[in-house]
Order: C-alpha cells, then sequence, then structure tokens
C-alpha cells in the first residue's frame, strides 16, 4: 500500500474496519489462502496507526455472494456504521470484496465520502472526498461487476452447451438412478417402481390428483433426499397433492431431457427488498428438450394429455372439469340474462338447482337473474343428446370424424415440413460454429450470431406447430365411437355409469348451455351450443313452485269450508277420510291438517252455544264488567257455565239470570263505577 500522507488524526480517532468475504463456502474450504490474506488486513490496519481497540473485523457475511447486499448482515452493519460516523477506514483485500453490485458499491462510496470515511486496499488508500479517487473506485466496481458478468455468461454458456448434448446433470426424480457410466435408468427397487406406475395409472383410471391421493391413502411413497445428513437416500412417506403434481408434471418420467423448464426472476417487494422467484416457463420457452433420452415410464403423448388434464382441472383459471353430483350440466351452464357462470347448490333433500350468484346482488342483478330447478333442465339436455347420438347421426358423425382428422392432417403437415427444414438449419448452423477455432473471433461470433438467429427460428416454428394441434382437440379413436354409440342409452341409464361419467360423455358433445328466463312468467329458454359450433334453442316451461304443487287439492278445501263453521274438526277428518281425499302430501287428513286448512282458508271453528249461552266476552260485554269477574261468579257458583265440544265455556244467560247479575253490580261498590260513598261526619 502507498504511504499513509491520506490518514489524518481524525481517521485514527474512529474505527478501522476490516471486510472479510468469499463467494462461496467451497472457496471458504478449499482457497484458504485469500482468507487468511483478507484476515491480515488487521496487522495492516496496526501498521498504519490504528490502536489495537479501534480494529475490528466483520467476518459474518463469509460464503456469500457479493451480487446483492439483500442477505449480507455484515455489509449492511458496515453501511449503518458508516453513516453513524463510527468508521475511520474500511479496509479490505479489492473492491469486489465489497460489493459486485453498482448500485450497492456506489450508495457505500457516497456514504464514505459525506462522513470522510477511507476505503483502503491492496493497491491503495483512497479519499472519496477527491474527485479522482471516487473516480478510480467507481471504475473498479464497474469493472467488478462486468467481471461477475462475464464469468456468469461463461458458465452458463458451457451449462447450456452440456445440456443440449444432454450431458448436463440435474437431481434425478424419484423412480431414476444413475448406473456405473453416468446414464439415467429406471431404479431397480421394485417397490419403488410400482409406486411410481401407480401414480400414473390412478390418475389416467380418476383424471384427478386429489383421487390419486385417495388411492395412496393407505399407502406411502418415495422421495429422495437432497442435502443434509439423509442426502442421496430414499425416504418413505405419505403422498400429498403437490407431489402428485410434481411427479405428473415432470417430463422425465415420459424420457425426456429438458433445459430451462425454470427461471429465476427478480421481484422487488414493496419495502424495497429483492427477492429470487423460481418461475416455471411454457413448454414452448423451453431451452432444450430432448425425447427419448432414457427410459421412461409413460410416453410423450400420455404426457401431454396429462398436462391437458391437470389445466382443466385447474378451477382457479376459470377451469370447470366435471365432478360428482346429480347436476348434469355443472359447469358449463351459463346464465343467459346477465352472462355469468352459474353456480350448483345442492339441497338437503337432494334437490340441485342452477342459480346466478348475481341474483342476490341487487347493485348487478338483473331482472332475469333466477334460480332454476337442476333437473327440470338435465332431463332435456340429456334427451337431446341420446337424440343426437341415434344410429343414423353416429354414422354421420363418423364420417365427419374421419374427414375432419384428415383436414387435420394436412393442415399439420405443413406445419411439420417447416419445422423439420429448421431443425436441419439450427444443426448445420451449430456444426459450423464448433468447427469454427475459438481464437478466431471475428469468425465465430458471426456463426454464433446466425446460431442464435436459426434457433430462434426452431424455436417459432416448434411454436406454429404447437399451436395448430392445440388449436383443435384430439378426437377419439374410431373403434371407441363405435363401441360407444353401439347402446348409449342402455349405458347412460344404467346404474354402474356415475354422474361424473355422464357429464364427461355429455361435455364432449356440448360445449355450454344458456339459461333464460322472462321477469315474468314461466317461460324457460335453454341454449345448447354443441363443439362443433351449431347451436340451438329449447323451449319449455318451469315447474309450478312446491307450494302450488303440494297445495290441498280443491274438493278438500271447499268441503273443510262449507262444513267447517259448524263441524269439529274430528268430524271433518272421519268425513274427508270417508271420501278418500288425500291432502296435497298425498297422506290422509289428520287433525292437524285439518287444522292448517282452516288457518289458511280462515275457516272458523263451530261456536258449540245453545240458544240462551253467551261466552264469558259476551257477558262481560253486555253488563259493563271485566272477564275476570264473570269467571269468578262461575268459579262461585253464581253463574252456570258448561264446557263445548271445542273447550269453550258456555254460560247460560236468560233474561233472569241477566235481570240478577244487573242488580249485583248495581249494588256492588267494586262493579258500580256510579256509586259514590258520602264520607263519615266527624263528631266535634
Amino acid at each position: 500500500m502507498s504511504a499513509p500522507n491520506k490518514i489524518c488524526p481524525n481517521h485514527l480517532s474512529r474505527k478501522a474496519m476490516v471486510y472479510v468475504r468469499q463467494s462461496t463456502m467451497a472457496q471458504v474450504r478449499e482457497h484458504t489462502e485469500s482468507t487468511a490474506r483478507q484476515y491480515a488486513l488487521v496487522e495492516e490496519a496496526a501498521r498504519l496507526g490504528w490502536a489495537a481497540a479501534r480494529i475490528e473485523v466483520i467476518d459474518c457475511d463469509l460464503g456469500l455472494s457479493g451480487r446483492s447486499a439483500e442477505h449480507r448482515s455484515g455489509f449492511r452493519d458496515l453501511v449503518s456504521r458508516v453513516c453513524l460516523g463510527e468508521i475511520g477506514a474500511i479496509f479490505g483485500l479489492e473492491v469486489s470484496r465489497l460489493a459486485r453490485s453498482s448500485a450497492d458499491l456506489a450508495r457505500l462510496l457516497e456514504l464514505a465520502r459525506l462522513t470522510d470515511t477511507l476505503i483502503i486496499d491492496a493497491d491503495g488508500i483512497y479519499d472519496l472526498r477527491d474527485f479522482n479517487d471516487r473516480l478510480l473506485l467507481g471504475l473498479k466496481g464497474t469493472m467488478s461487476e462486468a467481471e461477475l458478468h462475464i464469468l456468469a455468461a461463461r458458465m452458463q454458456g458451457a451449462k447450456r452447451t452440456a445440456a443440449a448434448r444432454g450431458e448436463l446433470r440435474f437431481p434425478l426424480p424419484v423412480g431414476f438412478v444413475r448406473d456405473v457410466d453416468g446414464h439415467t435408468v429406471i431404479d431397480a427397487d421394485q417397490e419403488v417402481v410400482a409406486a411410481v406406475a401407480d401414480v400414473f395409472a390412478a390418475f389416467q383410471a380418476t383424471g384427478s390428483a386429489y383421487a390419486v391421493v385417495a388411492t395412496f391413502k393407505q399407502r406411502r411413497f418415495p422421495r429422495r433426499a437432497y442435502g443434509g445428513v439423509w442426502a442421496g437416500e430414499l425416504r418413505w412417506g405419505r403422498l400429498t397433492h403437490s407431489r402428485v403434481l410434481g411427479v405428473l408434471s415432470n417430463p422425465a418420467y415420459a424420457g425426456a431431457y429438458v433445459f430451462g423448464r425454470y427461471r429465476t426472476q427478480h421481484v422487488v417487494a414493496p419495502d424495497g427488498s429483492v427477492r429470487e422467484l423460481l418461475r416455471e416457463q411454457p413448454r414452448a420457452e423451453w431451452g432444450v428438450v430432448i425425447q427419448d433420452h432414457h427410459p421412461s415410464y409413460i410416453s410423450w403423448e400420455q404426457y401431454l394429455l396429462n398436462e391437458q388434464r391437470l389445466a382443466a382441472n385447474a378451477t382457479r383459471t376459470g377451469a370447470r372439469p366435471p365432478r360428482e353430483g346429480a347436476a348434469l350440466c355443472q359447469g358449463i351452464v351459463h346464465c343467459g340474462s346477465c352472462g355469468r357462470a352459474m353456480s350448483t347448490n345442492y339441497r338437503l333433500s337432494g334437490r340441485a338447482d342452477y342459480e346466478c350468484a348475481h341474483s342476490r346482488a341487487d347493485h348487478v342483478a338483473t331482472p332475469a337473474c333466477r334460480l332454476i330447478n337442476a333437473a327440470t333442465v338435465d332431463q332435456l339436455v340429456a334427451t337431446r343428446v341420446l337424440q343426437v347420438l341415434g344410429p343414423e347421426e353416429v354414422v354421420l358423425a363418423l364420417a365427419a370424424a374421419d374427414e375432419v382428422a384428415e383436414r387435420r392432417v394436412r393442415a399439420t403437415r405443413a406445419s411439420e415440413l417447416a419445422l423439420e427444414r429448421a431443425r436441419f438449419e439450427a444443426d448445420r448452423a451449430e456444426r459450423a460454429f464448433h468447427a469454427c477455432e475459438p481464437e478466431n473471433r471475428l469468425v465465430a461470433r458471426s456463426l454464433e450470431s446466425r446460431w442464435e438467429a436459426k434457433l430462434a427460428g426452431l424455436a417459432e416454428a416448434e411454436a406454429a406447430l404447437a399451436a395448430v394441434r392445440v388449436s383443435v382437440p384430439a378426437l377419439p379413436p374410431r373403434a371407441e365411437l363405435e363401441a360407444l354409440a353401439a347402446d348409449l342409452p342402455t349405458l347412460w341409464s344404467a346404474p354402474s355409469t356415475s354422474d361424473k361419467d355422464r357429464k364427461r360423455l355429455m361435455r364432449t358433445l356440448v360445449a355450454d348451455v344458456t339459461l333464460t328466463q322472462q321477469a315474468k312468467g314461466d317461460e324457460l329458454l335453454i341454449g345448447l351450443r354443441w363443439r362443433s359450433g351449431a347451436s340451438e334453442l329449447i323451449v319449455t316451461r318451469r315447474p309450478p313452485p312446491l307450494y302450488e304443487t303440494k297445495r290441498t287439492p280443491n274438493p278438500a278445501a271447499e268441503l273443510i269450508g262449507q262444513l267447517g263453521p259448524y263441524t269439529s274438526d274430528q268430524e271433518l277428518v272421519a268425513q274427508l277420510n270417508t271420501r278418500g281425499v288425500k291432502t296435497g302430501m298425498g297422506r290422509p287428513f289428520d287433525v292437524a291438517a285439518v287444522k292448517w286448512v282452516r288457518h289458511i282458508r280462515r275457516v272458523p271453528a263451530p261456536s258449540g252455544f245453545q240458544p240462551g249461552e253467551l261466552s264469558v266476552d259476551q257477558v262481560a260485554e253486555r253488563l259493563g264488567i271485566s272477564a275476570d269477574a264473570v269467571y269468578y261468579w262461575i268459579e262461585r257458583g253464581h253463574l252456570a257455565a258448561r264446557r263445548s265440544t271445542n273447550g269453550r265455556l258456555c254460560v247460560s244467560f236468560p233474561p233472569d239470570v241477566e235481570a240478577a247479575c244487573r242488580k249485583r253490580v248495581k249494588d256492588s261498590h267494586h262493579l258500580n263505577t256510579g256509586f259514590r260513598r258520602v264520607p263519615a261526619r266527624k263528631v266535634v
């Protein structure tokens, strides 16, 4: 280092910080000389004049890359202490030890300039208040970041080259191992092979990852441990939903070697921190795909089919796969008024309804957003589907399928030829690049650019072919269609056919169902859109409400209305059952049913009074007294009363009894409100 002509007493009175860092733990273990040289900077700080008590070492960032300061607590502590003015000088073997990022280094250098902190490395002492020193350190930081970029580009280029040959090694998924020659082979453990194969068999049978988990509920599933004390060993545990998705979506099980399936993406959090996320790329953006690279559990075609089924099951993306339940149009039914998808609700009674969820929200609902019984719609749609799949229609459908298959072959043939030509040109450009001498950079750069352009054209051709193949779903085999159409109605109504299978069969023909009903009236419009693109409209009537279908028949209601005012409930029950009249639920009448009809039709019960008899309230109203007084007279025997058949009190109230009661009221000081007591005179 140069002479300490820039070190002042102000610097010596503060701390001297020695920052020690190695990029990886492998460098810490193997490059011990570099670590020792960094710790030796303590002696250099003492030689330059700092007391031993004022020299500190920050080495908590050993094994961490200087690409970012996000995970380096030692660097953050260094920056904070520079801000507080506690540090007089920062010692480092070279500027790149402080930070490989120009942004992090520039921030530290600016703070060092403001707090008069020196930067000291093997090349000299830098005072950030001096423009030349600041310019030199900035240039060193830029070169350090460029060096990191060049090293990373070289390593990534080597990885891509090895991956293009299928020789770049990755951790193998469970079910695969490497033999003595380094080739990927299927695991020799038969239990492991059976478990992996059963996952694919269960998914092919059920079509659901959750169903695969249920299948393995009483079984264990293997996993390969990576890192830690169990590194490389086989562990057994419970099969989870995420593990099933990982197995089904891994192209290695289809015998394919893939590079570039995942890509690291930097995300800035709201607090300013930067995180690295691993994102899965679309299949068209994978860098290397080598099919038939190693033995497989399934074919590549089966892998693509599994991928499509998983995408069809992803409800978070708007998919509506067929589920269990009696509602056949579940997931494909829409409201014809607002255009939104209708939900399926199952009641405790087993009844299913299609309901527009916006019918309960007044601010977005239209007057025709309604709830419709699922059985009414399903029966008509299923009948129409079975009619379409009649023998004559099946013959036409098979002929149309043959024509569509031929047309698809002609459409994809051009894309396949274009892909073949693009692959040949990319291979030829690659051979030309590898044949060039690496030292001849003038030629190598041109050949490399040409190779990259051919690879881009190859990717475009592959994407074009994939788009043509995905644009129209694959048709079922002709033999399968013929076997299915042989006796379809019997197969449809068979007890062994589940509701889920009926939904799958319906969806092969019906794209969606739209239900439209006017705000008034019971007319229902069912719009069918077939997979072929054709559409048709079915007009029907909604079934009457439940309260109308279960209403008491008119003959019974009329009989109760005629006989009710003077006939008891028991007598009405006997007469109704004698005539064979049933309730709206189809059951015989009882007293509760008769009382309910009386309440709904407002039919009064028989009074039960005989001539000359009044009720308690009528007696009280006629005498101008309270009903309690009348009850008191009845209890004392002043009035005669009896109980009728319906339990009411019937008071015998002829004229002579009425006259006696009026005299009793007149003579009573409590009941006669006009009686006034004269106060007694005082004796003087």
